[in-house]
Formats: C-alpha cells, sequence, structure tokens
C-alpha cells in the first residue's frame, strides 16, 4: 500500500459475490490465502471458508462494516446492463443501484476505516465503439448507455469523496468479461455457435477487446494488494484484439464444430438491427471496440494470465463437455 497505508492485506469484502466475476474472485482470493467476506442480497450456493453479510446495498441501513477489521473492499455488485432496454425510468434504477448504493458503500468502507476501495466500471464508459484508436485511461470519458452514466457517476462520486481522505480508489473499467458460464451476449453467442445455424460474419474485420475471466479475476487481485494501484484508473484486456469472425471461429474449434459464416453488408446488418430495436447489438458484433491495457502492464507489471485464442477454445471446449448430448 502507499506510505499511509503499510498494512498488509488480508482481509477482503467482496460485494456481488454470487454474481458470474463474484464467484469467481472469491474462489482466487481464497486460493491467496486471504480472508473472504462477501455480500450478498440472499444466501444461495455459499463458498466454503467465506464469511457471508446478507444485505441491499440499495437500502441504507442494511449493512455494517464496523468491527470487521475489512481492508479492502472489491465492489462488483449493480444492475446489469440490459440490452436495448427502454423503460422510461431506466435510468434512475441505474443510478439507484450503480451510483447511489456505490456511495452508500463508500462512505460505510471509509467510516469502517477500509484502506481500499476497488470499483469495478464498465468500459462502457469510455463509449460504445472505436474507430481511429484504442481507449486508453486518457480517452474522454463518453458514456453511452443509461448503464454506463450510472457506472461514470459512481466514479466521480468516488473520486471526489476519497480524493483527501486515507482510503484509496481503484477503478477498473473492464470490456466483455467471457467465460463458459458468463451472462448476456456472450451466452446469446455461445448458443448461436453450438447450433451450428448459419451466422452473418463471414466478411467482418472489425476489432474487439475482451477479458477472460481468469484474466480479470487475476487483475483484481493484482489492485488489491499493489501499491502503485492506489488511486489510478484502469483499463484491461487479454491483449488481443480479435474479430467476431475469429471469435466464432475459435469457440467453433472448441466445440469440435465447423461454423457456417456468411457476408452480409453492414448497411444491411444494421438495416435490420433497427428493425428490430437491436442497433446496439449490431454495435457489438459488427463494429470495432480496443482497449489499452498498457498502462496496467507498465505500472503494476500485469500479465494476462491466460493466452486470448485458448482461453476462447477451452470456452467452446467446457460448453460440449457441459451442454452438448
Amino acid at each position: 500500500m502507499t506510505a499511509n497505508n503499510h498494512k498488509e492485506v488480508r482481509n477482503v469484502l467482496v460485494t456481488g459475490a454470487n454474481g458470474f466475476i463474484g464467484r469467481a474472485l472469491c474462489h482466487r482470493l481464497l486460493s491467496e490465502g486471504y480472508n473472504v467476506s462477501a455480500v450478498v442480497r440472499q444466501l444461495s450456493k455459499p463458498i466454503d471458508r467465506v464469511n457471508y453479510l446478507v444485505a441491499d446495498l440499495e437500502r441504507s441501513n442494511d449493512l455494517s462494516l464496523e468491527g470487521l477489521g475489512i481492508d479492502c473492499i472489491v465492489h462488483l455488485a449493480g444492475r446489469a446492463h440490459v440490452l436495448g432496454e427502454k423503460n422510461a425510468g431506466a435510468l434512475e434504477l441505474y443510478r439507484l443501484a450503480n451510483r447511489d448504493a456505490t456511495v452508500r458503500l463508500a462512505q460505510l468502507a471509509i467510516a469502517a476505516g477500509v484502506m481500499r476501495f476497488v470499483y469495478i466500471s464498465s468500459i462502457g464508459v469510455n463509449g460504445s465503439e472505436t474507430y481511429t484508436g484504442a481507449f486508453d485511461e486518457r480517452t474522454t470519458a463518453h458514456p453511452h448507455a443509461d448503464y454506463a452514466v450510472s457506472k461514470y457517476e459512481a466514479e466521480l462520486q468516488l473520486n471526489a469523496m476519497m480524493k483527501t481522505l486515507p482510503i484509496e480508489s481503484v477503478i477498473v473499467r473492464p470490456p466483455l468479461v467471457y467465460d463458459v458460464q458468463a451472462p448476456g451476449n456472450f451466452a446469446r453467442l455461445l448458443r448461436l455457435v453450438s447450433s451450428g445455424l448459419p451466422l452473418p460474419f463471414a466478411a467482418l474485420d472489425n476489432k474487439r477487446s475482451m477479458i477472460s475471466l481468469k484474466n480479470l479475476v487475476g487483475f483484481i487481485e493484482l489492485c488489491i494488494r499493489h501499491p502503485d494501484a492506489a488511486r489510478e484508473l484502469f483499463l484491461v484486456s487479454d491483449g488481443c484484439d480479435l474479430s467476431t469472425t475469429d471469435i466464432v471461429k475459435l469457440l467453433a474449434e472448441g466445440m469440435g464444430k465447423r461454423p457456417f459464416m456468411f457476408p452480409i453488408p453492414d448497411s444491411l446488418a444494421l438495416f435490420g438491427a433497427k428493425l428490430i430495436g437491436r442497433q446496439n447489438l449490431h454495435v457489438q458484433l459488427f463494429r470495432s471496440l480496443q482497449v489499452d491495457s498498457s498502462k496496467a502492464r507498465r505500472l503494476l507489471g500485469w500479465h494476462p494470465e491466460e493466452d486470448a485464442r485458448a482461453a476462447l477454445i477451452e470456452v467452446g471446449s467446457s460448453w460440449n463437455r457441459r451442454y452438448s448430448r
């Protein structure tokens, strides 16, 4: 830690610990010898040796950290992005879950003397696509959806609250996180590839940055303990940008399938996406989003623990073992 925080980090609190990333992080921290506490809304499939706190972070009086001896909080909990959500009140719901609950948790952390607060934000804070170059930590924020707006507002509040206090904020903006159990659009892509249906990606030459679950939890663990992570923002990815075509081929290889893809003009794909109200899905599949994670490598000496191509093949293979009959 920094000069003000010499104490070794041993006691870590993870919020959103029942989630896709949260469970993997808890397992990783236990394997590294940390004492792990976890905040969940309801106890479900508890992990051995994790101290669970059942609380709803959106309610002001639901949680106390006093006397727990927490050194670091990793804040994963929040309202997840819903593709194409058009609810008129969506922004306020995101703000309640992602901004206001984060501020409330930070206030509890400050009162309890927590040394470090690692906030997992989103690459959506920077935007939905890149054009001439990759996003990095110097790129001006341009949140592209209500979800991203709420995450960015939480970042601003954290930085303002902790600027002059001993507690150290660390903000991480990952792109899409993938694994065989990934939710959302990656799960949909896995099902599509597994189905063997023809896919309109043959002519794509876009570049997508992603990060494997293993690489992300490894990076978060580094942010918990590395002194130079204090008060920093990091954009992280596997460091291997792939086209949607490449991603499909690698997943299919792991599944033992030969994908059938056909070309389609981007204008026609966009027209079809607009017809069904899924322009955001078109952006994710047909456009580029690149992340420059060189700051994490330079400042923290971080290196991804697994290669992206090998990881995607393994995800396809794991999918087959789980779901093929």
